[in-house]
């Protein structure tokens, strides 16, 4: 069924259009965005399933599935990750670049690809494994002439992708680049990119460590389980956006959410909600993502048009779709309720037992659900634990404990959080701010990322109490940054208003302090 444009609808896209033409906070990128995103909403091209609108477009505290803000006519794919080394190597006729012959030259290309490459937010999502991409072009070259040339590249990266969602892996090997671009981005303390090294049983114990040190200056790199992830992606997998599990030269078509405590709020009690309120929402929203996967690679051509396929960095087949969700805490918190239990998710057997049940429930439905052209998760989406929007008011990220409720323990915080991890190979993780005495003695972070990722946790981030770098959800934004946005002044980044928003909202500067 596609949507009937009202007059009444369509007074109110005019309204929003007009007040990003006027919204002072805005930069003129922003701004653009913004409107573009406003003209695809204009169109009904989608044949969507029956019940969405309610379970959509209706308000906030109602609202069951949510699309992200990817607007309602999809032309490119949401998650794209494009083959790097293979540009490196050949160079792009369409970009009239040729293969990379030294250093500079590869970096060079490199801001020139991303500049290049769409994605929801118009900035690239995925910009490679860097140590693996640059450390064969630095033999030859000094540490101090690859710092350099590394100070003036990340602060472009910062200047020029305005959203912190842009993401870079390092690791599992230790790499001479590796070390040289953490010892930069410990100094810089830029938001962007956003970094994730991959460890292994057979990363060294002085790579992780160069990186909780440089986790403790910039909230970077987070790491994450390479055993886990590439048990279940492949060899050729990589870490982009927030935390985002997904294939090289591949990516995602779409991701929606379930928005599980509004879900809950619609059940009489648990057996409703298992039996009849989660499959209704979960059944109209793998439809949904099935029909904006068809519009997209069936009529609007990006598969068959854009450079970055036909050129072969990525392939449709290496696509596939992130089924998210969000509140699992909050739900499992409101169906108790409903039963009159007051356990709270996080401190009882029995409220953390139903969240697994509850995610037993929404991996079978997805197991169950296939998709054609999702050959990317062999013919299924990958669940996600999507990270939360500024406007989320009592609705955790995913399936973290909520802020405020952390268990006085770690190992207890750690012993909940390992019974998720393992539900979502597109991608999960848990934030601990601690203490700057942890400047003194980064070997007690390395202790939790071993010990973290031996009972199979699978994404872990840290940064110290004291920086202005700090993790919001799944990417980075500055205190200072957030503070002057606050204060009405436009900033460069557009995920600083979302890091404002979950300030004021998620309470996430109140987490508890390790």
């Amino acid at each position: 069924m596609k949507r009937n444009m009202t007059p009444e609808l369509l007074e109110e896209k005019r309204q929003e259009i007009y007040n990003t033409l006027v919204d002072p906070t805005l930069s003129h990128e922003q701004r653009v965005t913004n409107l573009s995103r406003e003209a695809e909403n204009l169109m009904n091209v989608l044949d969507e399933p029956e019940g969405l609108d309610e379970l959509l477009r209706c308000g906030i505290d109602e609202r069951c599935i949510c699309n992200l803000s990817e607007g309602d006519a999809p032309y490119r794919p949401r998650y794209i990750c494009i083959d790097f080394e293979k540009f490196l190597k050949t160079g792009s006729e369409f970009l009239q670049v040729g293969p990379a012959k030294d250093f500079y030259e590869a970096l060079t290309n490199l801001m020139i690809m991303y500049h290049n490459i769409p994605s929801i937010t118009n900035f690239p999502v995925y910009i490679g494994d860097l140590d693996v991409l640059l450390d064969p072009y630095i033999d030859g070259l000094s540490d101090e002439q690859v710092k350099m040339a590394l100070r003036h590249w990340l602060n472009t990266i910062d200047r020029t992708i305005l959203d912190s969602f842009c993401h870079a892996d390092i690791g599992p090997k230790a790499t001479r680049m590796g070390y040289l671009l953490m010892e930069v981005e410990s100094e810089l303390e830029n938001a962007v990119p956003n970094l994730t090294m991959r460890v292994s049983k057979d990363t060294p114990d002085d790579f992780i460590l160069a990186g909780v040190k440089c986790a403790l200056h910039s909230a970077k790199p987070s790491f994450a389980n390479d055993e886990m992830f590439r048990g279940e992606l492949g060899d050729d997998y990589c870490i982009a956006s927030c935390y985002n599990g997904l294939h090289k030269a591949g990516g995602s078509y779409t991701l929606s959410r379930l928005i599980l405590s509004n879900i809950a709020k619609r059940a009489s009690g648990i057996e409703d909600f298992k039996k009849n309120q989660l499959p209704y929402v979960m059944d109209i929203m793998a439809r949904y993502m099935d029909e904006r996967i068809r519009f997209l690679v069936e009529e609007s051509g990006w598969f068959t048009h854009s450079f970055l396929v036909t050129e072969g960095f990525v392939q449709r087949e290496n696509f596939t779709a992130m089924f998210g969700l969000v509140g699992l805490a909050e739900c499992v918190n409101i169906l108790l309720e409903k039963e009159g239990c007051t356990e709270r998710f996080g401190h009882s057997e029995k409220a953390n037992q139903l969240g697994v049940e509850i995610m037993d429930l929404i991996k079978d439905f997805n197991d169950n659900h296939y998709n054609k052209y999702c050959e990317g998760g062999n013919g299924h989406f990958l669940l996600h634990a999507q990270v939360g929007l500024a406007d989320d008011q009592n609705v955790s990220p995913g399936t973290r404990i909520p802020i405020g409720e952390e268990p006085d323990e770690l190992v207890d915080h750690l012993n909940v959080i390992k019974l998720f991890h393992k539900y979502f190979p597109s991608g999960t993780g848990d934030i601990f701010p601690v203490d700057l005495t942890v400047h003194k003695n980064p070997q007690y972070v390395l202790d939790i990322i071993r010990g973290g990722l031996g009972i199979d946790i699978r994404y872990l981030s840290f940064y110290s109490s004291d920086s202005d770098v700090i993790r919001v959800t799944g990417y980075l934004v500055k205190r200072s940054e957030m503070e002057k946005l606050d204060a009405g002044t436009a900033v460069r980044q557009n995920t600083t208003g979302l890091g404002l928003g979950s300030a004021k909202n998620c309470k996430i500067l109140d987490r508890r302090i390790r």
